[in-house]
């Protein structure tokens, strides 16, 4: 994590002193589950929440002790005892070190989701927003990056939508996958404590019951939780090269915003360059590199052994954190697009008409030509005015193979834009629902 690409709140969730605050709380409701059980007393258990409760963890004092005990765990329960005094001694009673990682990691990963689920609510409302907007603004698409067929911007818009939509769901099973508590103490027999003790701790943290650990909670819920993030910068990945690509100075549909004083180069005064999606595909690589080592963590040897432990202690805030500000930015980049329909339309009637082959095609098909006979008919013309800059129709009404099967008025019908948008209201109701006045 640096400050460059983060966002405080996401930030404080691995912050040490939020770490260590999760590691007592887990630690004090397991041992008043544990004195309701009569294991310890319920005096030692009151006075434990009485004198840490409130207490702010000295990190330093807990470092220079791990410095001697190279236990990071018996370290914080060492400085716990210096706050709690004597009845600290019935803390971690049956307890194993990885009751308290792995259930802090899954409370820390459902924070951090909490708000990745916020950051995609923003960005959906500001794509529906701008989708609406355009939901009739003309421009070409394009297949290979050679145009196509016309869309609108909208339909873009509305595509993105359903996928960060999908991508909300798979954040919500991500939570579900990685929300689970596991207190069963060592190779996860609870041999030394009770299973009532977990479920208390679970339900203390707003977690679920793992049912069944080792020593640790299994790696597997933790790839698909890395696999989730990785598939959400993706689709960050995705729109923000669809931006890029319309900024470019031969395109220039949409661009981002442009602040005043802001500069896009240190050579060329004239530069205006897509800094923020460039970014975000950076961004998203990066993101996306956590995924492997997540995958790579499943296969641990036996009950357990710390091989997963390095890796997710970089991971896990790099990229939730990454995740936070990549989600927020693309929020800010669409909620500010400057959209141009003037060069939509001009690149749209750029080729002189071409984007209607298909429906030529068709209407030769519907008048008795064969498919093949209809292709090459339609063909010739196209590269006709590809290859000498001329108008499609104008080529289409002077063939006579042509205008032997089709009228000079049908040929013309072909040319309707309005035909390419006739069901542009069933794709926004199928994307934004019934009740969405369109």
């Amino acid at each position: 994590m640096i400050p460059r690409y983060s966002r405080p709140e996401m930030v404080a969730i691995w912050e040490p002193q939020t770490r260590f605050r999760i590691w007592f709380e887990i630690e004090a409701h397991a041992t008043d589950r544990l004195a309701e059980l009569g294991v310890v007393p319920k005096e030692a258990a009151a006075t434990i929440w009485a004198r840490a409760k409130d207490a702010t963890f000295d990190v330093a004092r807990i470092d220079e002790i791990e410095r001697v005990t190279r236990h990071d765990v018996i370290a914080f329960l060492t400085h716990l005892a210096e706050i709690v005094g004597p009845e600290a001694r019935f803390v971690h009673q049956g307890m194993t070190s990885s009751d308290i990682l792995d259930t802090t990691l899954s409370v820390q990963l459902a924070r951090a989701t909490d708000i990745l689920i916020a950051d995609v609510d923003a960005l959906l409302a500001a794509i529906k927003r701008r989708a609406f907007e355009h939901k009739l603004t003309p421009t070409i698409g394009r297949s290979h990056g050679i145009h196509a067929e016309p869309v609108t911007f909208g339909l873009k818009l509305a595509q993105a939508y359903a996928e960060f939509d999908r991508c909300r769901l798979r954040l919500v099973a991500a939570r579900a996958e990685i929300a689970t508590c596991a207190i069963s103490g060592a190779v996860g027999t609870f041999a030394n404590i009770d299973p009532s003790v977990e479920a208390h701790v679970a339900e203390k943290m707003g977690l679920a019951i793992e049912p069944v650990s080792t020593q640790v909670i299994p790696r597997d819920r933790h790839a698909m939780y890395f696999a989730t993030l990785g598939v959400v910068a993706s689709s960050v990945e995705r729109l923000a090269t669809e931006i890029r690509h319309l900024q470019r100075t031969e395109v220039y549909e949409a661009e981002e915003f442009f602040s005043p004083g802001q500069k896009g180069s240190s050579a060329m005064p004239h530069k205006r360059n897509p800094v923020l999606t460039e970014n975000l595909t950076g961004l998203a690589r990066l993101v996306r590199g956590m995924v492997t080592p997540a995958l790579e963590n499943v296969a641990l040897w036996h009950e357990r052994d710390i091989s997963h432990s390095s890796v997710e202690r970089m991971i896990g805030p790099d990229a939730t954190v990454t995740l936070d500000f990549a989600l927020v930015r693309l929020t800010g980049v669409i909620d500010r697009l400057l959209i141009y329909p003037d060069n939509m339309r001009r690149n749209l009637d750029r080729l002189g008409g071409l984007h209607n082959s298909q429906r030529v095609l068709l209407a030769l098909t519907q008048a008795g030509a064969s498919r093949e006979e209809s292709y090459s008919l339609v063909q010739r013309n196209a590269m006709r005015t590809w290859e000498h800059g001329e108008d499609f129709l104008t080529n289409l009404k002077a063939d006579t193979d042509v205008t032997a099967k089709l009228s000079t008025a049908e040929l013309e019908a072909m040319f309707d834009e309005g035909y390419h948008f006739k069901h542009v209201d069933t794709i926004f109701k199928r994307v934004f629902g019934e009740g969405v006045d369109l």
